[in-house]
């Protein structure tokens, strides 16, 4: 105990703030602060659980010892206690390990069509329905804010909120789990449209972002923004509304734009363009700060990058290989059924032996 950091100091106070700031009612008079908040306590009181159960261990190694020397028959409880002491002294050190501010956090995902034309469309539609199967088993919720479809039922591009229930652990939350997600997502199948049964290959971009849990976390100045209305539209452009209910926001600082059309109300379309357009102001907070650091921390952020082809999907071989683990598998029909487990644990652990 006496080689831990002496931040731990400084987590036992934050603690004990965090606990009289919880229980303090003007808190939940704002549900995004509150959960920010209740995030943080969740996440410090592991740590001081951990800092708890490693302190009772060393005392209870220390007083074995103690007895051992006058009374040898106390010995034979030294080696349990001695491995119970350095467990415990090492589940506080990863905890301690410093990690992505953001892993606790909900994310906004983008999902668009690539090269290959109605056959990437369908592909696009497969990855939903993966990413939305994945949140099932994970007991996360998913909210589709936009969608644009075709007429084959594809997705031309469509944005999602994938939410967890109450306050994760960061290891536990859900950009911790989906930020290796974002890239080029590559798919090798007989296309339904082609009547040759020759093999198409191609791809559908990702974009994964960590959600604010509170509007004002990313503040957006009006005068920064240009708001124009349109006519929503459906599968093959028809018009789907006889007014103009859908909004495309322009961030003109950075050039951003978004368009949502899914709602029948123009307020609420400018409210989800708002949501995804502060998820992507944070997530260009992340990768310019992830810039000024160490390249290990960079790889880790550089999810944001659609460019790069992250995975092949062969529907004949039935394989999916992820480019930057080496993993490789041959049950895509259940990774495509949400069972993303052991593809997203490859990422995991590629990152912690950079950080490492």
């Amino acid at each position: 105990m006496n080689d831990l950091p002496s931040t731990i100091e400084g987590l036992l106070e934050e603690y004990d703030s965090l606990t009289r700031l919880m229980a303090d009612p003007s808190l939940h008079t704002s549900a995004g602060r509150a959960k920010s908040v209740g995030r943080r306590y969740a996440q410090v009181r592991q740590i001081v659980g951990a800092f708890e159960a490693a302190k009772r261990a060393a005392d209870d190694l220390a007083a074995a010892e103690e007895m051992a020397d006058a009374d040898p028959s106390f010995a034979d409880e030294l080696p349990s206690l001695r491995a119970a002491d350095l467990a415990a002294a090492e589940q506080l050190r990863e905890l301690l390990t410093p990690s992505d501010p953001n892993d606790p956090r909900d994310v906004i995902m983008e999902i668009k069509a690539g090269a290959g034309g109605e056959e990437s469309a369908l592909f696009a539609g497969d990855l939903f329905r993966m990413y939305q199967r994945y949140a099932e088993r994970m007991g996360w919720s998913v909210e589709v804010l936009d969608l644009n479809e075709t007429e084959l039922g594809g997705v031309k591009d469509m944005s999602l909120a994938i939410k967890a229930r109450g306050n994760p652990e960061p290891r536990d939350g859900v950009w911790a789990h989906l930020k290796f997600e974002g890239g080029v997502h590559r798919v090798q199948r007989v296309p339904v449209t082609e009547s040759q049964g020759r093999i198409h290959t191609s791809a559908a971009g990702v974009l994964v972002m960590p959600e604010p849990d509170d509007p004002a976390e990313v503040e957006i100045d009006p005068a920064d923004i240009r708001v124009d209305v349109f006519r929503s539209s459906g599968p093959g452009g028809q018009s789907v509304n006889t007014t103009d209910s859908a909004v495309r926001i322009t961030h003109l600082p950075t050039g951003l734009v978004v368009s949502c059309q899914n709602e029948k109300s123009q307020l609420q379309n400018k409210e989800q363009a708002l949501r995804i357009l502060r998820a992507r102001l944070l997530a260009a907070q992340a990768e310019a700060a992830a810039a000024a650091a160490s390249d290990a921390r960079r790889s880790q952020v550089r999810t944001v990058d659609r460019s790069e082809r992250i995975r092949t999907y062969n529907f004949p071989e039935n394989r999916i290989a992820d480019h930057r683990t080496g993993f490789k598998a041959y049950n895509l029909d259940q990774v495509l059924d949400g069972d993303l487990g052991p593809v997203i644990a490859s990422a995991q652990a590629m990152a912690a032996r950079q950080v490492g």
